[in-house]
């Protein structure tokens, strides 16, 4: 079977689902002449077990509003691959869920959790909930019905899900008091809890800080660093919000952040007592992106997307495609030499094309959004071991798994003077999951 021959059979059974034909072409693509060149693995067709989830859990979520009134979700759970480890992954109530995007960020934690060395295999999940303007009493209603089902599938040695867009600190705890009620134990089934009671320091800034962590190696590649750069940051919410955090600690300049209505440009950056007033509106008053525009007379872009303004970072830490081929070209074009994916496959095909082909540093989200699960895999680890680490341990061990990430990719992906680390993560990931597969036999 050719590479055109499978990618074909792949879009063929899963036609209505863009995001995962997408994810699945993408790696594909760069893991091919490894997996062509290896008998052992098309014997065992490896890859069209791989491209299919282990497992798939849909069920409906009843509940019922404030004022009496009874709407019902769906919530699913997506168990991809347990071949390193139980499955991991974040659980996402968003509009915009549905079974395809569901399995195209499943089938990138795979590769994600392989990278960061820890035994984890691939899921994740959610809802078409959106807790955006709910209650606290109303958002608990439907956490506890989601886990009323959802609890009989999960379990610390078996599938521990995370947090994810509209899934915080919050949420968890409310699926966590139902899982342990039912259940009548405390384990570390689920990650993202509360300091309190089991959740672990660092994880809130996990992503964010290893994005940060993941640019800052890249840039070190070519005698660079943060110091005095501007760096194009999209989002406001927990990805963003510590990737800036870490973008100043390190002497960069953050200028930009974004929600679904626009985003702000603040050419001083994002400091101080702005990123202070950032936190507030978005995690306390949960306000727009434009009223800290209205708060310190910066320029606000209703409708737009960061990627026009220069700056030699981008940080791009929203949602999946959020920069296109266009907005890939204008940033090259406006001098960047780094992004650095703090969202799950924030960059169209197209994208990848142009900035692999203007040979900048480019780092795809399963390798350089991977702090957060990573950090996840550490909670796991303290709740094995019913133990807490100190905050400067934890980002200890976080700044060690980006950099050995980052190794791995270089390993993979250098060819003469320039790195191509889509190629470098997807093969380093593709190689260990692929062997144990084989190691365990045709399950």
């Amino acid at each position: 079977m050719t590479i055109h021959e499978f990618l074909h059979q792949v879009s063929a059974k899963n036609g209505d689902q863009p995001e995962f034909i997408q994810a699945v072409t993408e790696v594909v693509e760069s893991i091919w002449d490894v997996y062509d060149s290896n008998p052992q693995y098309r014997k065992a067709k490896i890859l069209d077990r791989i491209v299919e989830p282990e497992r798939i859990i849909i069920f409906r979520v009843p509940w019922h509003t404030d004022n009496g009134e009874v709407m019902v979700n769906r919530g699913y759970r997506v168990e991809f691959n347990s071949a390193i480890g139980p499955y991991k992954g974040g659980l996402r109530f968003h509009p915009s869920v549905n079974l395809g995007i569901l399995k195209f960020l499943g089938f990138e934690q795979i590769f994600k959790n392989s990278l960061t060395t820890l035994p984890m295999g691939g899921g994740k999940g959610g809802s078409d909930f959106n807790p955006r303007g709910r209650s606290d009493e109303e958002v608990q209603r439907f956490c506890h019905s989601f886990m009323l089902e959802l609890f009989r599938h999960i379990g610390p040695n078996t599938d521990i899900p995370a947090g994810d867009i509209g899934v915080g600190k919050r949420e968890i705890g409310f699926m966590f008091g139902m899982y342990k009620k039912i259940r009548n134990e405390v384990t570390g089934v689920l990650t993202g809890k509360g300091l309190d009671w089991g959740g672990s320091l660092i994880r809130p800034e996990a992503t964010g800080y290893g994005t940060v962590y993941f640019a800052e190696e890249m840039l070190k590649t070519k005698g660079h660093s943060f110091e005095g750069k501007k760096v194009l940051v999209s989002g406001s919410g927990n990805v963003s919000q510590y990737a800036i955090q870490k973008v100043n600690e390190l002497g960069g300049i953050a200028v930009t952040a974004s929600d679904s209505d626009g985003f702000i440009h603040d050419p001083d950056g994002i400091k101080g007592e702005k990123w202070e007033y950032l936190m507030e509106l978005k995690n306390i008053r949960r306000g727009r992106i434009s009223e800290y525009a209205e708060e310190f007379g910066v320029k606000y872009y209703p409708g737009e997307r960061p990627w026009k303004i220069a700056g030699e970072v981008a940080l791009p830490c929203a949602t999946q495609n959020e920069i296109n081929g266009e907005e890939a070209r204008m940033l090259v074009n406006n001098g960047c030499i780094c992004v650095s994916e703090g969202a799950n496959m924030p960059t169209t095909l197209e994208g990848v094309e142009v900035f692999l082909g203007a040979t900048i540093l480019y780092g795809p989200g399963k390798a350089a959004n991977a702090g957060g699960v990573a950090t996840s895999g550490l909670e796991m680890t303290q709740n094995s071991m019913r133990l807490n680490w100190s905050r400067e341990e934890v980002d200890s061990k976080l700044h060690d798994i980006m950099i050995s990430i980052h190794e791995h990719c270089v390993e993979y992906g250098k060819k003469d003077q320039f790195v191509n680390y889509v190629k470098g993560a997807n093969i380093a990931g593709f190689i260990k999951v692929a062997n144990a597969m084989m190691d365990q036999g045709l399950v």
